[in-house]
């Protein structure tokens, strides 16, 4: 299957104001891109990019004073399979970890382990280890918060989200993340396109998903806590210790965001032209 992605964010700025940009697919799909995902200005900028410490594409540009568009179509070749589900997948003893995963065993901005370790273990101590272990977890978190997109708060952490039991997508990742790190469960915060395709209507309001993966059994493995079942069409843009990390957008200086829409959609097969046949658009 092919999928265009895409974005379009409109910003007014009182003065010229930097800016680093985490919307690019991520290298790991680079050989199943299509079309390119450009990102373009309107007025036109200089743009140059950069990778992070997590190997992420990031943009940089300098924003005018006044309005600017920011904006970009991809197309990706998927495979159309669902997650993969490898519940015999191992747990690792924390010494036997490969010194790269170290790294998201540890608490991040928005992922309090040490507040969350004593929960954790009195909720899953008891849970068969490795993947068992991890989709208990995610049970767990699934039943435990409830979406609402009106009380999104980007400010909001694992803790507060255990606790308020509200929250999106980013929500219900950080909460299974901070669980999984208090089990000694390698776990990472991923963000990307995430379509409607295979799933029945009605659709959710269309944005960037958050998801984690997990290392088990020598591999990263997808789990996805908000929708907790496989998923088809995940389109990966970037991947960090959480929401922190793979911010869409950092500005360094006062602005307003006007517009911010999201597209991916199925596209058929024998149309170079990329003729939607499932799409979604935030406004």
């Amino acid at each position: 299957m092919r999928i265009r992605v895409g974005y379009e964010f409109i910003y007014s700025f009182p003065q010229p104001t930097p800016m680093i940009l985490t919307v690019s697919i991520h290298y790991s799909r680079a050989s199943d891109i299509i079309v390119p995902d450009r990102l373009t200005t309107e007025p036109f900028v200089p743009v140059t990019t950069f990778r992070d410490g997590f190997g992420n594409l990031c943009t940089r540009i300098v924003a005018p004073a006044g309005q600017i568009r920011i904006k970009s179509t991809g197309l990706v070749r998927d495979t159309g399979l669902l997650d993969a589900v490898v519940p015999y997948a191992q747990q690792h003893a924390v010494q036997d970890l490969p010194e790269d995963t170290l790294i998201f065993l540890r608490g991040s901005r928005y992922c309090e382990t040490d507040l969350l370790s004593p929960v954790a273990w009195q909720l899953f101590g008891q849970s068969q280890r490795g993947w068992p272990l991890v989709q208990t977890i995610c049970d767990y978190v699934h039943n435990h918060i409830t979406f609402d997109y009106q009380k999104a708060r980007s400010t909001r952490t694992a803790w507060e989200a255990y606790n308020e039991r509200t929250g999106v997508c980013r929500d219900f990742a950080h909460l299974a993340i901070a669980f999984c790190r208090c089990m000694n469960i390698p776990a990472r915060y991923c963000t990307g396109y995430l379509g409607d395709t295979g799933t029945l209507p009605p659709y959710g309001v269309p944005d960037l998903a958050a998801w984690m993966e997990v290392y088990l059994g020598g591999a990263w493995y997808i789990f996805d806590p908000r929708n907790n079942v496989p998923r088809i069409g995940r389109v990966l843009i970037a991947r960090g210790r959480d929401a922190a990390d793979v911010a869409i957008a950092t500005t360094f200086g006062p602005n307003t965001l006007e517009s911010f829409r999201i597209w991916t959609d199925e596209v058929a097969e024998n149309n170079a032209s990329g003729s939607a046949l499932n799409s979604g658009i935030n406004v």
